[in-house]
């Protein structure tokens, strides 16, 4: 795939615990609303293996944005997309943020 023109790149975690936790489904449904949306020249999507964030599973990381999320199901994957042109998209489900050259753990509720 041509990277020119993206602007954002999604890692979807594939480690074994969040594709217990749906992580697949969550793939899916990334996928299918960037091509609905007509956002494939825009949004680069990679499967990747375990993040280190297991116990907040399924994680799904917003790049170059560096922020990571937590507890992704298909639902949140959609509308992760719907609101990626926003300055913090899915914000309920934020769980680290890229902030001051560092991660930084985010209280989301």
């Amino acid at each position: 795939m041509k990277m020119q023109g993206v602007q954002k790149h999604i890692l979807i975690c594939s480690g074994k615990t969040c594709i217990k936790n749906g992580g697949e489904q969550v793939a899916e449904a990334i996928r299918e609303e960037i091509k609905e949306m007509s956002l494939t020249k825009f949004i680069h999507t990679t499967k990747t293996l375990c993040n280190g964030q297991c116990k907040n599973g399924a994680i799904t990381i917003l790049y170059p944005d560096g922020i990571w999320y937590k507890e992704m199901n298909e639902d949140s994957g959609r509308k992760l997309i719907k609101e990626i042109s926003e300055v913090r998209p899915l914000e309920q489900n934020i769980i680290l943020d890229y902030k001051n050259h560092q991660f930084v753990e985010e209280e989301t509720e």
